[in-house]
């Protein structure tokens, strides 16, 4: 049975920097995976290789058994597979509901169902669907750039930072969100400064360092490991 998602020997880079060497992962079933590592490690870049943004300089990514490399992004989209990008990247301007129908571009038999699922999983959203996105609170532009996300119904949804500039609280709502999503069917590929929060959200997870992967496994069981306790817990 094929993985949902299996990447090997992937290389990209911008052009003369390269960034990641002979990465290779798999995921192979559901749920919340992570990808942990230190700032320049590459987790930024292998999401957007994954999405189309930038160019597979070698080896292979295949999703649901069928090979994406080099495919545009509008194609990776329409294949099940979306991008929360590092930041937001909220279209400034364009309302919150307008935001939200960006995310759905090209699948205009999802539009309704997209809405009514964004409005229930955030009902802040609801309420300012008129409001201009650029003026939510941090917060609110990530419920806002997650419920984009999920507009076009995805297998696949890369998160990249979830927790940056938000408080805690917020944070852990958002966790307790996206365990709702993965249940429901939605798996998620999690990018995470924090790793306590990546651990504890995923069930399992990869360690990125340098462009390469240098660890894999659950993730009750890279919490433990002293590798990761010392260089990415402090303790």
């Amino acid at each position: 049975m094929s993985a949902l998602l299996e990447i090997e020997a992937l290389q990209a880079g911008y052009g003369a920097v390269q960034v990641l060497w002979d990465v290779s992962l798999r995921i192979a079933s559901p749920g919340i995976a992570c990808l942990i590592g230190s700032n320049g490690a590459g987790k930024t870049t292998l999401l957007r290789v994954l999405s189309g943004l930038l160019p597979v300089r070698g080896g292979t990514i295949r999703f649901m058994g069928a090979d994406i490399a080099g495919r545009r992004p509008d194609e990776v989209l329409a294949l099940g597979i979306a991008h929360v990008p590092e930041g937001r990247r909220l279209f400034a301007s364009m309302s919150v509901q307008d935001n939200l129908m960006m995310g759905a571009y090209g699948r205009r038999d999802v539009v309704r169902r997209g809405l009514e699922r964004a409005y229930t999983l955030f009902p802040r959203l609801a309420e300012r669907r008129r409001q201009d996105a650029a003026t939510l609170s941090g917060g609110e532009q990530q419920m806002c750039a997650i419920a984009r996300g999920l507009m076009s119904e995805p297998t696949l949804l890369l998160i990249d930072e979830l927790s940056l500039g938000l408080a805690p609280r917020i944070v852990d709502e958002f966790a307790a969100t996206l365990a709702g999503v993965a249940a429901a069917g939605t798996s998620i590929l999690l990018v995470e400064q924090d790793v306590a929060i990546a651990l504890d959200m995923a069930s399992a997870g990869f360690v990125l360092d340098r462009g390469r992967i240098v660890l894999a496994g659950e993730s009750g069981v890279l919490a433990a490991d002293p590798r990761v306790r010392e260089a990415y817990l402090g303790v």
